[in-house]
């Protein structure tokens, strides 16, 4: 394992140039095909749900871009299906159940988030559970909150959580069959491939033909909204090295390419 204080690799540095918006790839203003340019800005929209497995995603992985919304003007919800009662971290602080849900709701005001469903599916479990069933919950968080777009983990939940992978599962047939697009928080391969060697852990990272957005991002409500999470936080090197290796930027792909909203532009 190497020191989590280490630089990115040099020849990953490289590949992750890419990360930067090419303003060369837009011609006359207009925005050419899919993953002909990544485009440098969220998408506006009414209505952000961001659709999770567990309390504490809405920050450590979506909070950059929940906050930056929110700053836009957006509503921005979240819907956790579970209260994270199985994690291995903070079980020494007690009862898990409780003090992740009260994490939740701290962390949610820090982000800008408006409206808060907290389900009650079993942690480590969500892939046992009928589809049917979860897929009535996002429908109805859906219609509470009007959600004119989806934010969830990319394929392959990141780090290949099963619990994320469903939960993104299960939202982006949702979104299909109402008609709202979905964006996928995604890492680059090069950031996934550094923190695989490092920590000996399962990203998933994404070639710069799968990316879609590339955004510049302020990180200090997020990490604000990480510390609320303390029982998860606190203790969580891959968690701080990831967020080192990002920096200020985060990238995200569509997961339903029929109802992207490419050439978006963010509020005035």
């Amino acid at each position: 394992m190497r020191l989590a204080s280490e630089p990115l690799n040099p020849k990953r540095r490289e590949e992750v140039q890419w990360i930067s918006f090419n303003q060369s790839a837009v011609e006359g203003g207009s925005i050419m095909g899919m993953h002909d340019v990544i485009q440098e800005h969220l998408p506006f929209t009414a209505s952000v749900l961001a659709v999770c497995a567990h309390p504490d995603d809405e920050s450590f992985g979506l909070g950059a871009a929940l906050s930056t919304w929110a700053d836009q003007g957006t509503r921005v919800s979240v819907l956790s299906f579970t209260h994270g009662e199985a994690s291995t971290l903070g079980a020494n602080r007690g009862n898990l159940h409780q003090l992740r849900a009260n994490e939740l709701a701290t962390a949610a005001g820090e982000l800008g988030v408006e409206t808060v469903r907290l389900l009650k599916y079993p942690d480590g479990r969500l892939t046992e559970e009928p589809s049917d069933k979860l897929s009535a919950d996002v429908r109805s968080a859906v219609e509470l909150v009007d959600a004119s777009l989806l934010l969830v983990f990319d394929e392959g939940g990141i780090t290949g959580h099963s619990d994320h992978v469903r939960a993104t599962e299960i939202a982006t047939a949702v979104a299909g069959e109402i008609g709202i697009p979905v964006l996928g928080w995604a890492l680059p391969e090069a950031i996934a491939a550094q923190l695989n060697d490092e920590f000996a852990a399962t990203f998933v990272g994404r070639h710069r033909e799968e990316i879609d957005l590339s955004v510049e991002v302020d990180r200090s409500r997020q990490h604000r909204a990480i510390r609320c999470h303390a029982s998860q936080s606190s203790e969580n090197p891959v968690l701080w090295r990831r967020l080192e290796l990002q920096g200020d930027r985060e990238v995200l792909r569509w997961l339903d390419p029929g109802h992207a909203m490419v050439g978006s532009q963010p509020s005035a």
